[in-house]
């Protein structure tokens, strides 16, 4: 069975359930976007969201598709840098138990911290501190662990630092990994679009975007856009909400659909597609399947607040795949 590496910002999730939208325009803050902010923002953020329910779990882009991986019995590890502080050892403690691989390194700086900001319509707005998560770089790409892998998933996220993820995307080619990489944030493809074409253009396998990112990077509707990307890579999937999925390699073209599901929070969902995905690939099935197990995933997440789906949930998953 293929083994997958994942790398990306190493952050501790903290959940917050808004009674209606106007504390983001209190805050400032775009709906639906992922916003970098300071120490000193993301610390007095999190003392005003004390009135509202709350909750911690482990995240980051890579991280919640690799911890789908793993619970999909897919043999997984992450590469990441945290902090000596309580949420990075919440991190690592999450990452090992369950079952994952840790390739982390320790920093003096403080861990990053994402304050989610979960809408009554179910969309996230996230406020992310990356902290000691930004100190990831080149250093900490280590050959001998690439080499145990065979696919490598990149968050988007990490194209804020172009040497750093060419770094990642050319070590991954010489070692011989297929790239898969998760577009992250239509805002980000906005700021960095020319070098994220030359990254798909010149490395990526396998990209996955949703409408928005797909629109931010393409400027066309997600059906024209699936057909640009697949000029670029060998697999390209356009994810459109309540409309399922588009997959094309080569000339061929699915469409996946969803599962009923009462959504209550949107955080995770595109991370666990690309987990149901990704298993789907790494055991050879079709990629209409691939797509079905994606959708699967992301039907069962969006059930629950955060990026982390139940035990009990996860056998259900198992006995439909």
């Amino acid at each position: 069975m293929k083994k997958i590496l994942g790398i990306g910002n190493a952050l501790v999730d903290i959940m917050t359930r808004l009674d209606d939208d106007s504390f983001l325009h209190q805050i400032g803050l775009p709906k639906g976007s992922m916003q970098l902010v300071d120490e000193t923002f993301s610390l007095k953020l999190q003392s005003e969201i004390h009135k509202f329910e709350r909750s911690i779990s482990a995240g980051g882009s890579a991280a919640n598709t690799i911890n789908g991986l793993a619970n999909l019995g897919i043999e997984t590890g992450f590469i990441g840098v945290v902090g000596k502080d309580d949420m990075g050892q919440y991190f690592a403690q999450d990452m090992l138990k369950n079952k994952i691989k840790t390739h982390l390194t320790q920093s003096e700086s403080k861990s990053g911290v994402a304050v989610a900001l979960v809408s009554p319509d179910s969309e996230r707005t996230f406020a992310t501190f990356l902290g000691a998560a930004m100190e990831l770089n080149d250093t900490h790409l280590d050959e001998n662990v690439f080499k145990q892998y065979d696919i490598i998933h990149i968050e988007g996220y990490l194209v804020q630092n172009y040497a750093l993820i060419k770094a990642i995307m050319q070590k991954a080619k010489a070692c011989g990994l297929t790239v898969s990489l998760d577009l992250a944030s239509y805002n980000v493809v906005e700021a960095h679009l020319n070098f994220i074409k030359e990254l798909v253009n010149n490395y990526v396998d396998i990209v996955f975007a949703n409408e928005d990112e797909a629109k931010a990077f393409t400027g066309k509707d997600p059906h024209e856009a699936l057909h640009i990307f697949s000029e670029s890579c060998s697999i390209a999937v356009v994810k459109i909400g309540e409309k399922g999925s588009l997959i094309k390699n080569n000339e061929h073209v699915h469409a996946i659909g969803i599962i009923p599901a009462n959504c209550i929070d949107t955080t995770g969902a595109g991370d666990l597609y690309a987990a149901g995905f990704l298993f789907g690939y790494v055991n050879n099935l079709p990629l209409d399947k691939c797509g079905d197990i994606g959708a699967l995933l992301a039907g069962k997440v969006i059930e629950v607040i955060g990026s982390k789906i139940n035990p009990d949930t996860w056998l259900e998953i198992k006995t439909k795949i």
